[in-house]
């Protein structure tokens, strides 16, 4: 058991990556199977993302694959990490969660996000450019309207008058976006340690207290993996980061391949430089290793709850890690507690 994770949930964020020699739909049933196990092993939540025209994650339509997960499943709470709000009208944002809560009452979660498509022609095709982020605070005005209590006579039925939680995906200005709105944060622990701290600190310094939000909740987001040794941990998340280095230097979010191809590359300085830094930050090792990581960063952020983002190509290994991880934090015996005092 970890000590300083007794109090604090553990949930998923799912992206629903792709593997060489998988196609997409696999992908997506995938994802739903892991909901499945994710609310076995005792998380608190299960997240799914949204991406556009990418190659290598399957999941462009967070809330109809937040509906096939909760279908999958009865306790654990679903939701988005996140819809992009540039993306979408508000009003229908509104009614897709409004039907969502109103099929799976007190199990879903909206996590809103302001980036926008990857790449020029997404974001032609998606009907705006890199302008129309800036225009995110009042979009997400407008959702949070229209499920509170319509707007200029417009109703979002049947999202009007539900509770849904609502939270902010932390990117720039996002934690201080959080406070002003009264949302949790969501912030991502590998955006470097001591802004990261700061932007908590100063969320919860600025929080204001609203309808949606009686006090500051953080949520840190990260990547999390689990092995017999170190070495083996860290190969895991080789596939990943060249992944993200792929895209950065080539514009195209490729499907993940195995470690040991990775291993035998020669890369570019630059492609060196931004792999390194793609597996800085990362918790890996032994149990005991990621405990101790674990403890720390609870220490430092006084974080709420983690959400933890693995990606690997090796999936037996991706399941065993988080497996590993509820084992370790005791999530199970959480659940039986929590079912015997509700009972």
């Amino acid at each position: 058991m970890i000590s300083e994770l007794d109090q604090v949930r553990l949930s998923i964020l799912d992206r629903s990556r792709v593997r060489r020699g998988q196609s997409h739909p696999e992908a997506l049933r995938e994802t739903v199977q892991f909901a499945r196990l994710a609310e076995e092993w005792g998380y608190h939540r299960f997240w799914v993302s949204e991406h556009h025209s990418v190659p290598g994650v399957a999941g462009s339509a967070p809330t109809v694959l937040a509906a096939a997960a909760a279908a999958a499943t009865s306790r654990i709470r679903i939701g988005t990490g996140g819809v992009m709000l540039p993306n979408h009208q508000p009003l229908v944002v509104a009614e897709q969660f409004g039907v969502l809560e109103s099929l799976y009452p007190g199990r879903i979660d909206m996590g809103f996000g302001r980036s926008v498509g990857f790449t020029d022609g997404v974001r032609r095709a998606l009907g705006h450019g890199k302008s129309d982020a800036d225009d995110f605070d009042q979009q997400l005005t407008d959702v949070l309207e229209y499920i509170a209590r319509g707007k200029s006579g417009v109703h979002a039925w049947p999202a009007e008058g539900l509770r849904i939680p609502a939270f902010l995906l932390a990117t720039g200005s996002g934690a201080q976006r959080a406070a002003r709105f009264g949302l949790p944060l969501v912030i991502a622990a590998i955006a470097g340690p001591d802004r990261m701290v700061e932007a908590i600190e100063g969320y919860r310094a600025q929080f204001r207290a609203t309808p949606w939000g009686a006090e500051p909740y953080v949520v840190v987001s990260g990547a999390v993996v689990i092995a017999d040794t170190t070495e083996d941990a860290h190969r895991l998340l080789l596939p990943e980061a060249w992944s993200s280095t792929y895209s950065r230097t080539r514009g195209e979010f490729p499907v993940l391949i195995p470690p040991a191809e990775i291993e035998s590359m020669t890369m570019t300085e630059r492609e060196r430089r931004i792999f390194d830094e793609a597996l800085r930050d990362q918790i890996h090792g032994t149990e005991d290793e990621v405990a101790d990581a674990l403890e720390d960063l609870v220490a430092r952020t006084g974080a709420d709850e983690i959400l933890v983002h693995t990606s690997t190509y090796d999936r037996s290994a991706r399941l065993d890690s988080h497996r590993r991880l509820a084992r370790l934090a005791g999530l199970q015996s959480r659940s039986v507690k929590r079912t015997s005092a509700a009972a």
